[in-house]
């Protein structure tokens, strides 16, 4: 049985990320209708506040789409 306290908690605290950064929900939201496919390359780079860089990418396959298709239907 869901905790319904910590699923409100959490809604509170989707909002407040969404609010605060409210470019990045539109930018997923193009990503997955129009750039998502067997081959795509998602690149990631962090930045620490002390100049840090960390970079990493990786070359999506069909059984990553698959999982992502098995996790949308969770939800």
């Amino acid at each position: 049985m869901m905790d319904f306290t910590a699923i409100m908690k959490m809604k509170g605290a989707w909002d407040t990320f969404t609010r605060n950064h409210p470019k990045f929900m539109p930018f997923m939201q193009a990503v997955g209708r129009e750039a998502i496919g067997d081959g795509t390359i998602i690149e990631i780079k962090v930045k620490s506040p002390e100049g840090k860089e960390y970079n990493t990418n990786m070359r999506l396959t069909q059984e990553d789409l698959d999982l992502f298709a098995q996790l949308r239907g969770m939800m």
